[in-house]
């Protein structure tokens, strides 16, 4: 009779972060801030991130969640309102 192996599940810790994008300067890349990824609005293809979540209110934009791909970190970006007031 084979004895069964007892597999160890490992749990993996999710860590969030809050990004303000009012406080960044130039065009709006920023590291990770875990691992220091460069996560940049002008990536279309989700290679270093991929948007998980997006939250409106009244038809804008308030909060984008998207996760890290290198450290899968899940990053808050709020501070849209400034973005609202720059139209």
């Amino acid at each position: 009779m084979e004895k069964k192996k007892k597999r160890k599940m490992k749990t993996k810790l999710l860590l969030e972060y809050k990004v303000d994008l009012a406080r960044l300067e130039g065009s709006g890349d920023f590291p990770c801030p875990k691992c220091g990824a460069k996560l940049s609005p002008e990536d279309e293809t989700e290679a270093t991130y991929s948007i998980k979540e997006i939250k409106t209110r009244r038809d804008r934009l308030e909060e984008l969640v998207i996760q890290c791909h290198r450290c899968e970190s899940l990053i808050h970006l709020a501070g849209f309102k400034l973005l609202d007031s720059l139209e």
